[in-house]
């Protein structure tokens, strides 16, 4: 099975992006796709991760970056650079749960992350213009990913 996992807190402007990605692809994602959005502690991804062979996760980002910029890395073949998922308001973050279930074997063959720069991670409910443009670009491109498999 194929998981496609938004990540963040829709409370705190575009840390929501991740959210706003998987409610995208809720509404048009192919059979054999499960598509969630995660609120919870960044450690209950791994639970997330089960019974999936391939896991992509969308998170908002901080690194300096022009807000609105995409990031990608590819988790199944080497650590996520921590300092840029630590906009949560959890002990972990994203990085660390990936980790965190790469030392127990929990973590899928394939784990692809997407990170949206953000602008603003401050209470409120709306994406920035750039960040809300990138998760429409971003669910674009992974909805045509996800049917080339």
């Amino acid at each position: 099975m194929l998981k496609l996992v938004g990540v963040g807190n829709r409370w705190r402007s575009d840390d929501g992006a991740g959210l706003e990605v998987a409610e995208i692809l809720a509404r048009r994602a192919p059979a054999g796709v499960a598509v969630l959005a995660h609120e919870r502690e960044p450690v209950d991804l791994i639970e997330a991760f089960d019974g999936a062979c391939a896991v992509w996760l969308i998170d908002a980002v901080s690194s300096g970056a022009p807000p609105g910029t995409l990031h990608r890395f590819d988790a199944s073949a080497q650590a996520l650079p921590a300092g840029l998922f630590s906009v949560s308001t959890h002990r972990l973050g994203l990085a660390d749960a990936v980790e965190l279930a790469r030392a127990l074997h929990r973590l899928p063959g394939r784990v692809i992350v997407h990170g949206i720069e953000g602008a603003s991670f401050e209470a409120g409910g709306a994406l920035s213009p750039a960040v809300a443009s990138a998760t429409r670009a971003l669910a674009a491109a992974l909805e045509a990913e996800v049917a080339a498999l």
